[in-house]
This record gives C-alpha cells, structure tokens and sequence, in this order.
C-alpha cells in the first residue's frame, strides 16, 4: 500500500491530471449508451430494407407487410419507425430506422415528401419542448440524424420527384444519397451515373451531408480514407441477407447465372465504405451536424415565430 501511495505522489509531482479528461468522457459515454436515428427514403423495390440489414448484422422489418403492385397505387406516404439496441464489445447503440414506405410509389407524387419533411420537423419540435422543459436530464433524442436517399438505377439520372424532395429535405437532415441495386450496373455503368448524379445534384443546388475537412496534422491514411468517400457518392450499394458459399468460402452475397457478386467485396459495391462511414467513423459528425446546423436552424425560426406572435398578440 505504502509503495502505491509512493508512486501516486511521484505522479502527482509529474502533472496535474486533466490528460485524463478523454477517459473520463468515454467511461460516461459507454455507460449512458448512444442512439442514432437514420432515415430510408425512395421508391419501393430499390432494396431499401436489406440494405439496412445488412449494415447493422439484424433484421428489423420481420414483422413487415409487403404490400401488391395495385395496393402501392394507391398508397400514400406513411412513416414506420423500427428500434432495436445493439451491444458491441460493452458498447450499446439504440438503433432507431424510419422508413417511409409510399413514397414515390402512387400515379399522383406530387409533394409526396411532405410527410417525410413534417415526420423530421416534429422531431425538432419535440426536442425543443424537451429542452425548454424543466426535466432535462433524461431527454431522448428522437431526431433524425442521417436520410439514405435511394437513387434507381435504372433511370437516367435524378428523377424530378428525386430534385424536388431532396430539395425539399437538405436544409433538415444529413442526405446521404445511395445508388441503388449496383449489381444491376455494369462497372462502367456505375462510374457514369455517379458522374450523372453528382453533376445533377450541383445543377439543381441540392445540398447533401459534407464530409468534415481533415485537418493538415491528419496522417495521409485517414485523408486518402476521406477523399475515398467524396469520390465514391452517391454509394453504390448492394444489399443481401442470404450466405453464399463459393470456392469453400461463405459470404453474404447473390448468386447469378454469370458468377457470385458478394456484398462486401469493394471491388462490386461501395457497401463497406457506406458502412464503415455510417458507422466507424462519421456517424458522431452526422450527429454533430443534425445538432449544430439543421436543429439550430429550427430552433432559431421557432424562437422568431414565437417573439414575433407574442408580439402581435401582445
């Protein structure tokens, strides 16, 4: 005991303690858990439920109804919210998915994203009631972080209900667009939709998620990593829950007449980079925007609405 309480005098001598600031935040972090929220936005058949399983390892449409061609007609836009929490070497994540099936699927589209965009500024305003309330501690942040927004792949480009809720949504959430079904797409074929896209998306002034610039003391790993992901949006993905074994090897994966294309193969999709951004490494920043930029920016039109009808009212 003697000697331990020796070599903590020698170690207050040397410094202070605040370098320990980091651990105590990771150990009150990983205690309390962490949630996030992501959005599946686009027109049904584009693999949107498999996709989201297959990034998180879980199934979370097992209760789902599918609904026939004539019932998706006449469908209108509704939100369906799945939650799941997910433990991963002592870490716990509230996983929350909003989908929105509907949309894109009636004869008549016309601001079908009106629900979407309704479904997000009634999460801000929850929050704000939260926060404004005299119960803070405990407040549940239900408010969208990311939207992956499904591109066909079988179009020419941007379909203009795409420009127009895309649009409609950016100054609100994280867009994080997805080039779906890849594996419909010859190599090729995908480099020049991307190409396509991005230059829509530009034109039309639409505003995706920003990946944060690297700092100049980054190692050229982690820039490289960054420029990647730039370079590769929208994502084209592949999705699929089924194990293929091919060549005494088992993996998620489809097979076809031709060949095998395996999901996590980066060679035939962009799904580990989508994931690992998601995930690894951008998923505190995606939370960070949703905080810094779109909710302060309803909280800041809300407070004016607020001063001004107090005033008329007054």
């Amino acid at each position: 005991m003697s000697r331990l309480l020796s070599s903590l005098q020698d170690m207050d001598r040397e410094y202070v303690g605040f370098a320990t600031l980091p651990n105590q935040v990771h150990r009150k972090s990983v205690k309390k858990g962490f949630a996030f929220t992501l959005m599946v936005a686009g027109e049904s058949g584009l693999g949107k439920s498999t996709l989201v399983n297959s990034l998180y390892l879980t199934d979370l449409y097992n209760n789902r109804k599918v609904l026939n061609a004539e019932e998706r007609i006449v469908q209108t836009v509704f939100i369906t919210k799945h939650t799941v929490g997910i433990e991963e070497k002592g870490v716990r994540l509230r996983l929350s998915i909003v989908d929105t099936p509907g949309f894109g699927d009636a004869v008549n589209n016309t601001e079908s994203w009106k629900e979407i965009e309704d479904y997000i500024d009634q999460q801000f305003e929850q929050y704000f009631r939260d926060e404004s309330g005299l119960n803070r501690k405990n407040i549940q942040d239900n408010r969208v972080h990311c939207c992956l927004y499904f591109i066909s792949p079988f179009g020419h480009g941007l379909r203009p209900l795409d420009v127009e809720c895309m649009r409609a949504l950016h100054d609100k959430v994280n867009i994080v667009p997805v080039l779906a079904k890849a594996d419909s797409l010859t190599p090729t074929e995908v480099r020049r939709k991307k190409m396509k896209i991005r230059e829509e998306m530009e034109k039309f002034g639409i505003n995706i998620y920003q990946f944060p610039d690297c700092e100049f003391d980054e190692d050229e790993e982690f820039k490289q990593q960054e420029q990647l992901l730039k370079d590769s949006i929208p994502f084209a993905v592949i999705g699929s829950n089924i194990q293929v074994e091919s060549k005494g090897r088992k993996f998620r994966g489809r097979l076809y007449p031709w060949g095998v294309v395996e999901v996590e193969d980066p060679a035939h999709s962009d799904f580990l980079l989508l994931r690992n951004m998601l995930v690894k490494t951008h998923m505190q920043d995606l939370k960070d925007v949703t905080r810094e930029t779109h909710y302060e920016n309803y909280r800041g039109k809300h407070l004016c609405f607020i001063f001004i009808y107090n005033n008329i009212v007054a």
